[in-house]
Parts: C-alpha cells; sequence; structure tokens
C-alpha cells in the first residue's frame, strides 16, 4: 500500500464532500487526530492511516464486504452425516467443499474433496460420519470483513464462513473472490 501525504488525504475526503468528523467516525477514530494528521501535525500509526483509507474507500463505493459477495443459501453437512452423503451433495451441487454443522447448526469444521482424498488412501471410508474426515481448522469472519481479508484467509484455507453472531450466514470461496475481481 503506497502511503498518501496529508494533502492527499484532505483532498480525497473533500472530494467526496465527507467532513472530518463523518471520516473520523467512519475510520474510527478522533475527529483531532483526523484533522492533525490532514495538517501534518502528527505522523499516524500504519493501523490508523490503513482505516482512514478504508474508509475513504468505503466512501468511494470500493471495498467489497463479505456480505456483498458471499453465498447466503449455504449447503451444509451434519456432523453425523456419512461421508457418501457429503460426496453426493457436491457431486449435486458442483462444491468442492461444505461446512460441516453440529446439531444447533453452529459451524464446527469443513469438509473438503482434498480431505476425502487424503483419508481414502488409507482405508473405506464412504460408511464413516463427516466428524471423523473433516477439518476443524476453519476460517470465520463477520458480514463487514473486507474482500482483502477474507483473501489473506483463503491463501490458507478452502473457503471461509461467514459467521453472525455465531450463525452461518454465508460462505465464500476463491471462486467468489475471482468473480469479484472481474465485476
Amino acid at each position: 500500500m503506497e502511503l498518501p501525504t496529508s494533502e492527499e488525504l484532505r483532498e480525497r475526503r473533500e472530494s467526496l464532500e465527507l467532513t472530518q468528523s463523518e471520516l473520523a467516525a467512519s475510520a474510527d477514530v478522533s475527529q483531532p487526530l483526523v484533522a492533525r494528521i490532514e495538517g501534518g501535525d502528527v505522523d499516524p500509526r500504519l493501523s490508523t492511516l490503513r482505516r482512514i483509507v478504508e474508509a475513504l474507500n468505503e466512501a468511494e463505493g470500493e471495498i467489497r464486504r463479505a456480505r456483498d459477495i458471499m453465498h447466503e443459501d449455504v449447503v451444509v453437512v451434519r456432523m453425523d452425516d456419512s461421508v457418501a452423503r457429503a460426496v453426493d451433495i457436491m457431486g449435486e451441487q458442483g462444491f468442492s467443499q461444505l461446512p460441516v454443522v453440529d446439531e444447533t447448526g453452529t459451524p464446527v469444521g469443513i469438509i473438503s474433496n482434498s480431505d476425502i482424498r487424503e483419508h481414502r488412501e488409507n482405508r473405506d471410508i464412504e460408511e464413516l460420519p463427516v466428524a471423523e474426515v473433516m477439518n476443524e481448522g476453519f476460517a470465520t469472519v463477520g458480514p463487514g470483513a473486507t474482500v482483502d481479508e477474507i483473501d489473506n484467509y483463503l491463501d490458507h484455507q478452502d473457503a471461509v464462513i461467514v459467521k453472525e453472531g455465531g450463525s452461518l450466514v454465508g460462505i465464500v470461496t476463491e471462486a467468489d473472490i475471482a468473480t469479484h475481481l472481474s465485476d
């Protein structure tokens, strides 16, 4: 990220017709701090500057969030479903992974084609419960997470689960990120 100058920040804020107070509220910083940064009186921490730039980006409509790109109609399997059922659902739906939920509907993991292939090498697993094959390590974000945040998780995960108030509200995959980039 190229760091903007204090003058560039002020010009950008003014071009968006935002007051210092409005920008401060969006960036979760104080108005006097915005004034001091724009005046060149203070050299902000990188995290503060990033929040201000993200607030400006959002005001311009440039930032997309999980809620903008997630799939809300999430197909899931339960922990006690068979691996064969998970394979059937993935095949029917054209998915490469499915969130796994417990009896209350709370996400507890993900089962993917790669998890199934890895376990299948050692034994016949179709009748095993999904809980024995799933990956319990999965990333979750809130609906307000930025695409950049999600993309960082997808460097290490097959999918990112979107939760709000402990409930599953969506899922984001690499394909969703690719679609977003082509918009």
